[in-house]
């Protein structure tokens, strides 16, 4: 091992560093203003740190009042999977109705925007975009975080977002490297594997993430997936000849390498937190996500410990510790030049509607009229994964509610959806909203005892439209954002 001029301040400073660690509240806690002081030097917000974009910008105010080169992430892809937006939705669709429009300046703009708002709140980092390719559609996670099933499609449209978010001074952070759309179980959970072989990856799994380096992204997060084909032994998070190999060195990407989430079971419940931390960084991660469940001083603490042991035990070289801290160090001193040199064109608040309207595509069927009634939203709603959340609302229900006076909803799941909606409904016209139907057995049995009793039935499908249209008219938007419901209920009225 390469011994530094070190001391045992800089080498806890830098432990410190590579850590991007969430909290609990909505204001700035005292350990984590003490802890910035000591080397600290990025903070994660998640959705239980946000009321208000006036709250956020209060918070992070606080926050850079003890640190000023502050790294603030956030995991706000727009679309389904938001936190600026939490409670509300997203004012954005995300990227697979960006993908179903083919628009790459339309997706720039979208990311241009909604940089602009991530800046103003003084978030830096945006754990976004997804590149990952969604080659299985039966994937749990990804869906509609994708931006689609082809390799091309994906990579224009991962280039066009890097560059509308970064020109707002915002950093990209794509992922999930080497490729998460080829799954079919979630990293939150257990280990996925993708069994493919080289040529196979390198054509489609890594030519989204190629074309965000050539945009510039400024950070790349790592997969808890096993590769087989890249690394027999260990996932892409721990794994030297991913993060080092393949990543640094074949496609000769310089940035940050920030993990995912690493309390995920994928990591935590395999190798350990701790010990999954020690290993990330050897392999050559720079940054540590975690926060999105343990969000305490002793988890900081603990994974600051772990690595420092590690250093001096001669486990983990304590050059690798000191160059990752480094890149972090490096990012935040480019969002702090970068925020000099923001994109200063005419905002356009509107973009994301007008997105959400372009992603729609409408399938009529049979001569059912007009909806001009108040009408009963039938919502079948499957269980949410984690990166979505369950505290998101979607759906059609409101915003048909205010087109059509005197409408009502409910929300339906398993055995037997179908005809609790019907009997539910009363006589009136249904709209039933679904999301993946093709993922879901009972959602399709559901569907399909509600169109042999009412063949005018409208339905809405609010994830990947896999599933062939039907019902006398058939709206899929590409995703549930709230913009999305908003485009769907116009064009439930509009007939």
């Amino acid at each position: 091992m390469t011994t530094l001029a070190t001391g045992p301040d800089t080498l806890t400073r830098d432990a410190l560093a590579v850590l991007q660690p969430g909290f609990d509240g909505t204001t700035a806690p005292d350990w984590v203003r003490r802890r910035l002081g000591e080397g600290l030097a990025s903070v994660a917000l998640f959705g239980r740190n946000v009321v208000t974009e006036e709250q956020v910008t209060a918070l992070t105010a606080a926050l850079r009042a003890e640190r000023e080169d502050l790294l603030v992430a956030i995991d706000e892809e727009s679309g389904d999977v938001t936190r600026l937006e939490v409670r509300t939705g997203s004012s954005f669709p995300g990227s697979h109705a960006l993908g179903a429009v083919d628009d790459p300046d339309l997706t720039r703009g979208v990311a241009r925007e909604l940089g602009r708002r991530l800046a103003a709140c003084g978030v830096n980092f945006d754990w976004a975009p997804s590149a990952d390719v969604n080659a299985n559609p039966d994937n749990p996670v990804i869906g509609v975080r994708s931006f689609g099933a082809g390799p091309g499609l994906v990579a224009r449209h991962t280039a066009a977002w890097v560059q509308g978010l970064q020109s707002t001074g915002v950093a990209a952070c794509t992922k999930h490297f080497p490729g998460h759309g080829d799954t079919n179980v979630d990293s939150h959970h257990a280990l996925p594997r993708i069994d493919v072989d080289a040529d196979t990856l390198r054509a489609r799994e890594l030519a989204p993430f190629r074309a965000a380096i050539e945009a510039g992204t400024r950070a790349v997060m790592s997969a808890h997936i096993l590769v087989p084909a890249l690394d027999p032994d260990r996932p892409g998070t721990l794994s030297r000849r991913v993060l080092t190999d393949l990543l640094r060195g074949e496609l000769g990407y310089r940035g940050l390498i920030v993990t995912d989430g690493m309390e995920m079971r994928a990591i935590s419940g395999t190798y350990g937190l701790e010990h999954g931390v020690v290993l990330a960084i050897a392999a050559g991660a720079d940054a540590i996500c975690v926060g999105g469940g343990l969000c305490d001083e002793g988890t900081v603490l603990g994974l600051r410990d772990a690595l420092v042991a590690a250093v001096r035990s001669g486990e983990l070289p304590e050059e690798r510790l000191h160059d990752a801290a480094a890149r972090v160090r490096e990012l935040a001193r480019w969002t702090a030049g970068a925020r000099s040199g923001a994109d200063t064109a005419v905002p356009e608040p509107e973009i994301g509607l007008v997105a959400a309207r372009r992603a729609l595509a409408v399938t009529r069927a049979g001569a059912a009229g007009p909806v001009t009634q108040p009408v009963y939203v039938a919502r079948f709603n499957p269980a949410p994964n984690i990166a979505v959340g369950a505290e998101t609302p979607w759906g059609v229900a409101a915003e048909l509610e205010r087109l059509l006076p005197g409408s009502t909803a409910g929300t339906f799941c398993g055995d037997g959806a179908g005809p609790a909606a019907l009997a539910a409904a009363e006589g009136r016209r249904i709209v039933a909203v679904v999301r993946d139907e093709h993922r879901h057995g009972w959602m399709g049995a559901a569907l399909d005892a509600l169109l042999a009793a009412r063949p005018d039935t409208v339905v809405v499908e609010m994830g990947v439209p896999q599933a062939p249209p039907r019902g006398a008219l058939h709206v899929a938007t590409h995703g549930a954002a709230r913009v999305c419901g908003v485009a769907a209920a116009e064009a439930v009225v509009a007939g």
